[in-house]
């Protein structure tokens, strides 16, 4: 369930990024979340369900390790985010630099999204995905030495 909580924390500041200071997210950025939202409905909502004895205790453990692989997943799609910004790698054609943008007229082409290699936001030089990948990396390693430990206990 930590790992669910986590996971909500980091959607809930996102959020906040976007509808409270106005920082509109890019395709990757999404794709950053959709790991994060799974990760809050099995790891609050299925272990709310174990905890509470709706579903067998024996599906805790296997709920644990889904939880910990999805926030994992948000890591790694964040720490490639982050390489894109960096412009250490090429990030997806369409929401890069490298994609076609036209603002002239009336016809506006541009109205995509963010650019995926533009960091919108940067904190002590490390960006939003940064922050991400460092926080989804962290627990879920700290989550998989403590389900590890646990496992040992019984």
């Amino acid at each position: 369930m930590m790992l669910g909580g986590v996971s909500l924390a980091l959607i809930t500041g996102a959020l906040i990024f976007e509808y409270g200071w106005g920082f509109r997210p890019c395709d990757l950025c999404m794709w950053e979340r959709w790991p994060h939202y799974l990760a809050i409905l099995v790891g609050l909502g299925a272990g709310t369900a174990v905890w509470r004895g709706h579903l067998s205790a024996r599906l805790g453990p296997l709920l644990a390790l889904l939880t910990l692989g999805l926030v994992a997943a948000s890591g790694l799609i964040s720490v490639y985010h982050a390489g894109v910004e960096w412009h250490w790698w090429a990030g997806p054609a369409g929401c890069t630099g490298n994609a076609f943008h036209y603002s002239g007229g009336a016809l506006d082409l541009n109205s995509g999204g963010p650019l995926c290699d533009v960091a919108a936001w940067r904190l002590f030089g490390i960006s939003l995905a940064g922050y991400n990948a460092l926080i989804s990396l962290t627990a879920a390693g700290l989550g998989g030495w403590g389900l590890g430990t646990n496992r040992r206990g019984q």
